[in-house]
């Protein structure tokens, strides 16, 4: 008999809770006062290696390096598309000592993984920065541009595994809004879910049967494997060319529509009070102003747009709304 989404989704809630606590993401609900600015907990809601770890670890490093915060630790709760990140996020009502990366991804798993939970149900502490999307390719992979990659595509959706993040995620919406604006049908695309970027990396280079032969993640994940020559970029899911990267924008490469970014951001638990919030919003403002957070923002190519307080919630009210029309309009949701 098959689980229900929201029944699984509650089990893997429940499986990662005695891991957080463990990790010491309960330790102000006591009531002990401990502050922000003396223990932070940042969650990042997915397996070492991707995105949302990248953030969490560069924050930890910002936050420290600058005397910002004492003592910063970073735990990973990897699982659907950081919806188990969410949930247990949701039962640590009024911890101010803790915040939880988010981002598009997670947008799409609350749709596909019809979660109880959304965004709203959390305070909004800052949007940071915008992360781009790369289709890249093995370096001996017999597609040298981005037609050919689509001219193949074409014959046989099914005989093309496509790598990326969780099912729903950014990458699986730009690789059914490339199929679409390609002339193939989204839903006949066969997408390969992986945990995190360096899970993805890991399998788009190897051999084995089976294993994608073309990736969709962003640029920090295949930024090392690009450098060393043992990826190519086909093509760059941005505004304009990453500096550095010889790949045209979906726009150059005629895709126009296909557009969505992958914003990073963190968010704090529901029923802190307004100067928790407040204290939460300034530790993140200073953060974004070290040398080490525009050095990781420099060298990851990514665009700073911070957001806080109310208007990041109405962003993410917003962007919750556009989210779930685009899985619909591709059949994901």
């Amino acid at each position: 008999m098959q689980v229900p989404k929201t029944a699984r989704w509650v089990l893997g809630v429940l499986c990662v809770a005695a891991l957080v606590v463990a990790a010491g993401v309960d330790a102000n609900r006591s009531g002990s006062g401990a502050d922000a600015r003396a223990k932070l907990t940042l969650i990042a809601p997915a397996a070492a290696g991707g995105g949302w770890d990248l953030v969490a670890r560069e924050s930890q490093q910002a936050l420290r390096s600058a005397g910002i915060v004492n003592n910063v630790q970073v735990v990973n709760v990897p699982g659907a598309a950081g919806t188990i990140g969410l949930g247990q996020m949701s039962r640590l009502t009024g911890d101010s000592t803790t915040m939880m990366v988010t981002g598009t991804v997670m947008l799409g798993g609350i749709a596909r993984n019809e979660s109880p939970i959304d965004l709203s149900d959390l305070t909004p502490i800052a949007r940071l920065a915008e992360d781009f999307d790369v289709v890249a390719v093995p370096a001996d992979s017999p597609f040298q541009t981005f037609d050919d990659l689509i001219d193949a595509w074409r014959t046989d959706p099914a005989a093309m595994p496509i790598g990326g993040g969780s099912a729903g995620g950014i990458d699986h919406m730009i690789a059914a809004q490339l199929a679409r604006e390609a002339g193939i049908d989204p839903t006949s695309i066969r997408y390969a879910a992986y945990a995190g970027g360096g899970e993805l990396t890991i399998n788009l280079l190897s051999t084995a049967p089976g294993t994608p032969g073309v990736g969709i993640s962003g640029y920090n994940d295949f930024r090392d494997m690009l450098a060393e020559g043992r990826l190519r970029a086909l093509m760059v899911v941005a505004p304009e060319r990453l500096e550095g990267l010889d790949a045209p924008t979906a726009a150059e490469a005629g895709y126009p529509a296909v557009d969505i970014v992958n914003w990073r951001g963190l968010l704090a638990p529901a029923g802190i009070d307004q100067a928790a919030r407040d204290e939460l919003i300034a530790i993140t403002t200073e953060m974004v102003e070290t040398p080490h957070w525009k050095n990781v923002v420099e060298r990851n190519r990514w665009n700073e747009t911070v957001l806080t307080g109310d208007e990041f919630g109405e962003f993410l009210q917003q962007e919750q709304q556009r989210i779930n029309a685009i899985l619909r309009d591709l059949g994901l949701a």
